[in-house]
């Protein structure tokens, strides 16, 4: 037995619900006489839709296959070897399911060196050695192909990536040291660190192809054949691949800074994994394999021990399995069809909605206002955004102008939500307006019908409490831009009913949105953290901390925007709003700032310009600012808006908000786009030591976020 099967065996017994990766090898003759040939196909076993990884008896199972391989390669019994993946998938990288569970900092370190030694005996072959990313590759699944002598792609893969920055790892199985001497630096950095950071951007077959990651691009029919064929005149030597060398000169160390910058950008040194990555494609430039392998393996040791990870980990698990399965959500058998939606109000947020139902659900919408001229402007708007669609190639003509044929407007709420079956109000953000509109939509609308409110902080409850069927009445609160942002506030009132309630469950599912339960309390719950967070910021600047320390204050916890240019985007008359109805709910937490509303009052839209290309505090903001001599640190005012937000989700925990912490951090992360790295905030906050100096616990059960005990 080989030391990297003995490696793996020991690895396996620290991955006890492994989904097993097979690989079968099986042998063909490949056209034009180019001789026998070796095809390893990885396949779990699962349906097709199910991702195939590589835990350590997967590995080993690759071992076994490499070990049969070799043989015969070695004796001249195949000319040359592909691996390839099931149908739709080729791979998807390590366990991470076994990962999080590691205890040990040897553990970890065994697990990127029994990948990196399975993987390198592809580029040690006798024969040449083939990949055929036939569906989804990431991580690992990439890797073992860079391994190999030649690659294809096909045009039908939707994501190819190497995602490990994005979740507090590094590329460790080769990523790092092979991508950059394969596509030059550059390139491998918008890879490996760009593309991560950017909330995981995933490339097309094409794109792969592009790059000059693959050699070869095929349809997605006919793909394993056509690559068949392109290696057997590869091999005959009728193909002859030419790869550009990479420049190992400036362009190198320029891609490097490059990546720097974009890590700063994006996580303002609080976040390691992104900057052990550069460290690794910077010291690649010599070219050294081994060196730049035992590079991966430390840095993944590290880092797979360390918190990063482990909150990167741990929001994925609410992206992909909570955010599945809502927490409290009702039997979803209760849900009632939806044939026909209204939307009451025809102003932006009203035409994004209305677009969003006439694309995902496929049926009327229908949109009403209170003169023909706003519906008119709400209607050309949705059909102009599915004009843009039509551009773009998202949809075809026939479905254009489908999706436009089942959107209208109608100033008769009688005639329009006669027979809806879901009406949502996206109107003027004040009590009375909303009652109304409910009142007169309830009087035109079936008595199954569900009354659906955008409300961003008022009370539901107080909302519905006219009605003659306050029952049917349920927050539906999405997030702008609409068609961007994942999460969907879903608040039950006092008496909303558990029918009302699945069907808007079942509503959000078929709109592809993250459904949270939230209680019907103020803001619900990310504008509550989010305005107890700026609050804090802009509390510390009226009593005479400058702007510019208050905002870098916060930039270690590597949020996607400061708090001014997020509070600039939300609309700072919104803001003011927001934080006028906290204060009324909870005064001896949530202020209202006197300079935020002079801001509003000015007219301004924001605290900053952008004349230099950068935001910088706009003179006559800075005119209207009244602060007073209390000068903070950043890391005095980075402890004060803390300590208020662990505050704030302490007392939420206990008022029943959200059913667990979890919801909170899916919350913030499909909401209001705070970073995996940090999964959310409770994490953070337990790993600082935050949760406990102000609640007194941890938010979260230890090895939940957290390496085990």
């Amino acid at each position: 037995m080989s030391t990297t099967a003995e490696l793996l065996k020991g690895a396996a017994e620290l991955f006890p619900d492994e989904v097993v990766t097979q690989a079968h090898v099986r042998h063909l003759d490949l056209p034009k006489g180019a001789g026998r040939f070796a095809l390893i196909t990885l396949d779990n076993g699962l349906d097709h839709t199910k991702p195939t990884t590589f835990g350590p008896q997967s590995l080993a199972n690759l071992n076994a296959a490499i070990d049969q391989v070799e043989k015969e390669a070695a004796d001249g019994s195949v000319v040359g070897v592909g691996i390839t993946g099931k149908p739709f998938i080729f791979a998807v990288g390590a366990d991470l399911k076994g990962v999080e569970l590691l205890k040990r900092h040897e553990d970890a370190l065994a697990i990127g060196k029994g990948g990196h030694d399975v993987f390198k005996r592809l580029s040690g072959l006798a024969v040449p050695t083939f990949a055929y990313y036939n569906g989804a590759a990431m991580g690992g699944g990439v890797e073992v192909g860079l391994h190999c002598s030649y690659r294809t792609v096909s045009k039908a893969v939707p994501a190819f990536s190497l995602p490990e920055v994005f979740l507090g790892l590094v590329p460790g199985w080769g990523g790092c040291v092979l991508l950059p001497n394969l596509i030059g630096a550059d390139r491998a950095v918008s890879v490996v660190i760009e593309n991560s950071l950017n909330q995981n951007k995933q490339l097309k077959g094409e794109q792969v192809f592009d790059l000059g990651i693959a050699d070869a691009l095929f349809e997605g029919a006919d793909f394993l054949e056509q690559s068949l064929i392109w290696t057997a005149s590869v091999l005959t030597g009728e193909t002859e691949v030419a790869r550009p060398e990479p420049d190992r000169g400036a362009a190198w160390d320029e891609a490097v800074a490059r990546g720097r910058a974009i890590a700063d950008g994006k996580v303002h040194g609080a976040a390691p994994a992104a900057y052990r990555a550069l460290d690794i494609i910077a010291a690649a430039k010599n070219g050294d394999r081994q060196q730049g392998f035992d590079a991966e393996d430390r840095a993944l040791a590290d880092l797979i021990m360390g918190g990063e990870l482990r909150s990167g980990i741990y929001a994925f698990n609410l992206v992909q399995k909570r955010a599945k399965r809502p927490a409290g959500a009702p039997d979803k058998k209760l849900a009632r069809p939806v044939t026909k939606v209204g939307v009451v109000g025809a102003g932006l947020m009203a035409s994004q909605l209305a677009l969003l139902f006439a694309r995902r659900l496929e049926v009327p919408v229908v949109l009403t206002d209170i003169d023909q001229a706003r519906i008119d402007k709400g209607v050309a708007y949705v059909h102009g955004e599915i004009d843009k669609l039509l551009l773009k190639g998202r949809v075809n003509q026939d479905k254009a102008n489908r999706l436009k044929g089942l959107v209208s407007g109608h100033l008769d709420k009688a005639a329009a939500f006669g027979d809806a079956d879901f009406v949502i109000e996206a109107v003027f953000e004040e009590m009375g307006v909303k009652q109304q509109v409910f009142a007169e939509v309830e009087a035109v609308v079936p008595a199954h019908a569900i009354l659906a409110t955008n409300t961003s902080s008022l009370s539901v409850t107080e909302m519905a409490s006219k009605l003659k069927n306050p029952e049917r009445v349920v927050g539906f609160h999405f997030f702008n831009p609409v068609a961007i942002l994942p999460l969907l506030e879903i608040v039950r009132a006092e008496r909303t009913d558990d029918a009302s309630l699945a069907t808007a469950f079942a509503v959000a599912k078929s709109l592809k949105k993250t459904a949270v339960l939230v209680k019907d309390a103020p803001a619900f719950v990310v504008n509550r953290i989010l305005t107890r967070f700026m609050g804090e910021i802009q509390n510390v600047i009226d009593e005479g901390t400058p702007v510019a320390v208050a905002e870098k204050a916060v930039e270690p916890l590597g949020l996607p925007m400061s708090p001014l240019v997020l509070l600039e985007l939300v609309g700072p008359a919104i803001g003011l709003h927001v934080s006028e109805t906290l204060h009324g709910a909870f005064p001896e937490r949530f202020t209202v700032s006197p300079n935020l509303k002079a801001v509003v009052e000015a007219g301004k839209r924001g605290f900053y310009v952008y004349d230099s290309g950068k935001p910088e505090l706009d003179p006559e903001v800075a005119a209207l600012l009244k602060q007073g001599d209390s000068v903070l640190t950043e890391e005095q005012v980075r402890d004060r808006v803390l300590d208020a937000v662990a505050q704030e989700i302490g007392l939420m925990l206990d008022e029943d908000v959200v059913a667990e912490a979890q919801d909170i951090d899916l919350c913030l992360i499909t909401g209001a786009g705070w970073p995996f790295h940090l999964g959310g905030i409770t994490p953070y906050l337990d790993r600082a030591g935050v949760s406990e100096r102000v609640t007194g616990k941890k938010f979260l059960a230890p090895g939940l976020a957290s390496v085990p005990a």
